[in-house]
């Protein structure tokens, strides 16, 4: 399929009330040649979408996949590419353990055009999850790549950032 076309036949569900992007979406119970495919469909459609993540809810597939990109830091508004590390397809993903400190940094949604908002999540996390030929793997994220992996993960449990918004502080009390 062509890529432009990709966002024709899987348009994103969006709407904090979107009944998709409530539910809690089911494990991938065996690695089929469709799965395969959807996987390289979420990874071309995150960057047709330019996002930092995506998951199967939001592009209509209740279905526990996300798509991810990696990056050394915060991007660099100067040159974006150049914190870039790579992307991941993680099926089943699962956050095993996490640490005490908590960072708090501004989120946006592609689901949630022109929302933004303060939301804190954990420093540090560890994640396991399956590869598209299967293979489980445990791999630790930190700093942004945290935040990015634990927003996905919400979208898998039916939950949106604007659920966690942190309140703002009045006067900077």
């Amino acid at each position: 399929m062509h890529q432009n076309n990709l966002k024709i036949f899987y348009p994103l569900e969006t709407g904090k009330d979107n009944k998709i992007l409530r539910t809690v979406c089911e494990e991938v119970e065996k690695i089929t040649p469709e799965i395969k495919e959807f996987g390289k469909i979420l990874l071309d459609l995150m960057r047709e979408y330019d996002g930092v993540g995506l998951a199967a809810p939001q592009i209509g597939e209740n279905i526990r996949m996300i798509a991810t990109t990696q990056r050394k830091k915060f991007p660099n508004e100067k040159n974006p590419d150049k914190d870039f590390l790579g992307e991941t397809l993680l099926i089943n993903p699962e956050i095993i353990n996490t640490s005490k400190e908590m960072q708090t940094s501004e989120e946006a949604c592609l689901s949630l055009p022109g929302d933004r908002g303060f939301v804190q999540r954990h420093q540090r996390v560890e994640v396991k999850y399956q590869d598209l030929k299967g293979k489980s793997h445990q791999q630790k994220y930190s700093g942004f790549n945290a935040c990015i992996i634990q927003h996905e993960i919400d979208h898998l449990n039916g939950v949106l950032f604007i659920d966690k918004l942190i309140k703002e502080e009045k006067n900077g009390h």
